[in-house]
C-alpha cells in the first residue's frame, strides 16, 4: 500500500462533501498538473491518502482511500487528464496544520513542506505515521 495527500479548497470540495458521498466516493477530478496526474496514475485500489484543506486552513483533516484507479476525468474534454475515485475513511481528531508539519524536523523532507502547491503528492510510510500520530488518528 502507498500513501498520498490530496489537496482541496474547502469552499470548493471539503471534507464534509467527501464524507457525504459515503462508500460510493467521488472522482478526484479537475487536476490539471502533469506531476499530480502522474501521481494518480501510480495509485492502486486500497491506497490511503490524507485529505488536506488548502487556502486559509492549510491542514490535514481526514483520511481517504482510493476506490478506483486512474481513469479519464469525466469533467475534462482532453484525454490527457485522468483521475482516481476516493472515499472518506475517517476524520482526524486533531487536524494537523502545514505549520505543524514544518515545525516537526522529522517531516523536513515531506513534499507538503517543500512544495505545498502540488495538489496530489506521495507521502512516505514514515511521514504517514508521524502525521497520523500528530493528529491522533488511529486508522
Amino acid at each position: 500500500m502507498a500513501y498520498w495527500l490530496f489537496k482541496s479548497e474547502p469552499n470548493t470540495w471539503g471534507w464534509d462533501d467527501q464524507v457525504a458521498k459515503g462508500d460510493v466516493g467521488e472522482e478526484w477530478d479537475g487536476v490539471r498538473n502533469y506531476q499530480a496526474r502522474n501521481n494518480m496514475r501510480a495509485m492502486k485500489i486500497g491506497d490511503k491518502g490524507f485529505f488536506y484543506h488548502s487556502i486559509d486552513e492549510k491542514r490535514v483533516v481526514g483520511v481517504v482511500e482510493v476506490i478506483a484507479e486512474a481513469h479519464p476525468d469525466s469533467k475534462a474534454n482532453d484525454p490527457r487528464w485522468e483521475c482516481v475515485d476516493i472515499k472518506a475513511i475517517g476524520p482526524f481528531p486533531k487536524p494537523v496544520t502545514l505549520q505543524d508539519c514544518k515545525d516537526d524536523p522529522r517531516l523536513s523532507a515531506m513534499i507538503l513542506v517543500n512544495n505545498s502547491r502540488l495538489s496530489v503528492q506521495p507521502v512516505s510510510d514514515e511521514e504517514w505515521q508521524i502525521v497520523c500520530d500528530l493528529g491522533g488518528y488511529e486508522g
